[in-house]
């Protein structure tokens, strides 16, 4: 039997700035350093759950905001795939598109074949999550494999709270 293993990214290592289109027309990049900085990775518009967490991300974009925690989302959709996407969720925040399979593998994430043609037409990153801290390091790190498993969004909140009120260290760096 044959262990297949994946990439992953440490947390306290600088994470590598990543440059993502935007609905407008406008590259956004992600990583560098200066600010906190939170990057939500979405399976895609033909997925119900991210359409859902990308409206509940909305509702406590102002609670990200008084932190000073600037938001995004990204997934390997197609232009017109985010703009549906956008559509349903009306998000305040970045949603970007387009990310391909190299970047997916870069950033540790897995990757899904879809199951048919309806679902969708590329393959596509399950869902992740990504915070750079104003040192543009790696500071919280959340990598799924599967629709149903992402952060909770209180739970994260309070913890950025805590993180950034506290200056509490990056953990998991051991490796």
């Amino acid at each position: 039997m044959t262990l297949q293993t994946t990439h992953k990214l440490h947390p306290g290592q600088p994470f590598a700035a990543l440059r993502f289109q935007r609905l407008d027309g406008e590259d956004l990049e992600f990583g560098a350093p200066g600010s906190w900085q939170a990057l939500f990775v979405l399976r895609g518009q033909h997925c119900p759950i991210c359409k859902a967490y990308l409206a509940e991300i909305e509702q406590r974009r102002q609670g990200f905001a008084e932190l000073g925690v600037s938001l995004a989302a990204v997934s390997a959709d197609s232009e017109a795939q985010t703009r549906l996407l956008v559509q349903a969720a009306r998000p305040g925040f970045p949603v970007l598109y387009g990310m391909d399979e190299a970047t997916m593998r870069g950033l540790g994430l897995y990757i899904s074949q879809p199951r048919s043609a309806q679902e969708t037409d590329h393959v596509f990153p399950e869902p992740a999550l990504f915070v750079v801290n104003p040192e543009g390091l790696l500071h919280l790190v959340d990598v799924a494999n599967a629709p149903f498993l992402r952060p909770d969004l209180d739970r994260l909140l309070g913890g950025l709270r805590f993180v950034i009120q506290n200056q509490y260290p990056i953990r998991g760096t051991r490796s």
